[in-house]
């Protein structure tokens, strides 16, 4: 019995000993507005760190997006958030609304690309981006990435937004009450398909949803800011009554931590949620487009060293 009880104690030993030490932590995984898919995403993410990595207790906060979270996690505010690329190569160089607070962030992941929306209905009288000027538009809530993907869309299609058209600063999920109440006549959106407010404003009866062609805006946007955006398509049939498809501008998704997090975190972290994929696609379908092949080439930013480890590991090739 003494040497059973001595061997079953070293073995408990050794296995506590290939555990990460995460006694209690608990981290903040920043998201966005609940009409979006960063915020489901995040929870889902939160719900698969606290489950499988032992000591490790998750939360998903909304915020209003990839500039809050960025700037949340350059606070020491937030450990994970997710963000469009264009903010985080922002937020790496100082510019733009990071002129004041440049952040160290790093990539954790490349998530998804990310979709613009220029969503209006029938009845507004806009069938093109040029209509928009003189209509009340919402351009994204404040500290969001629509927001700045949105601005630099409008510019790259000869349109001032503080004197063509009349803005307004709403997240997904109120530019679609607005929609509904007639307060606005177009809105931008940059997000995964579906977007769940999408889909609720395009479901509504007696509503037909347009999505508005501006892919050709891609290259003065890359003119202008770097190579970040490309063009692409939202295809037919992704919303209710959408009987066509659009053509759009994408920007990446990615997670991003602060340069401070320890190596086996960040390793942890990127393992785990790779590793447990088929939860996360349970909770968003977004979630089959995270893949070993879109690591280390999508990001505008560094990998963080714990993440790259692990990357790495299962073959990714890095540029440098």
């Amino acid at each position: 019995m003494r040497i059973t009880l001595r061997a079953l104690g070293a073995g408990l030993v050794s296995i506590a000993l290939a555990m990460p030490a995460f006694a209690q932590n608990r981290i903040s995984i920043t998201t966005g507005g609940t009409g979006g898919v960063y915020y489901p995403l995040g929870g889902g993410m939160a719900a698969i760190l606290s489950k499988h990595v032992p000591g490790l207790q998750a939360t998903a906060e909304v915020t209003g997006g990839s500039v809050d979270n960025l700037k949340l996690i350059g606070a020491g505010k937030s450990e994970v958030g997710f963000s469009m690329a264009d903010a985080a190569y922002d937020a790496a160089q100082g510019t733009d609304k990071f002129k004041d607070a440049k952040v160290n962030a790093r990539t954790l992941m490349v998530l998804y690309p990310n979709k613009m929306h220029v969503v209006t209905v029938e009845g507004t009288g806009i069938t093109k981006i040029a209509d928009l000027k003189g209509k009340r538009v919402s351009t994204g809530s404040p500290g969001s990435g629509t927001e700045i993907m949105a601005l630099r869309l409008l510019d790259a299609m000869g349109i001032d937004a503080k004197k063509d058209i009349r803005q307004e600063r709403l997240g997904a999920a109120e530019s679609v009450n607005a929609m509904k109440d007639k307060k606005i006549d177009a809105f931008f959106w940059v997000g995964g398909l579906p977007t769940a407010a999408v889909t609720d404003l395009a479901a509504t009866p007696g509503t037909k949803i347009k999505l508005l062609d501006h892919g050709e805006a891609a290259e003065a946007m890359n003119r202008k800011s770097g190579p970040l955006y490309v063009a692409d398509t939202i295809p037919a049939n992704t919303y209710p009554g959408q009987d066509k498809a659009a053509t759009n501008v994408d920007v990446w998704n990615i997670l991003v931590v602060s340069d401070k997090m320890s190596n086996e975190m960040a390793y942890q972290i990127a393992k785990t949620l790779f590793e447990k994929k088929p939860e996360l696609v349970a909770v968003h379908k977004e979630a089959q487009n995270i893949e070993l092949k879109h690591q280390g080439r999508a990001s505008p930013i560094p990998f963080h060293p714990g993440a790259r480890k692990y990357f790495e590991e299962q073959g990714v090739k890095f540029a440098n």
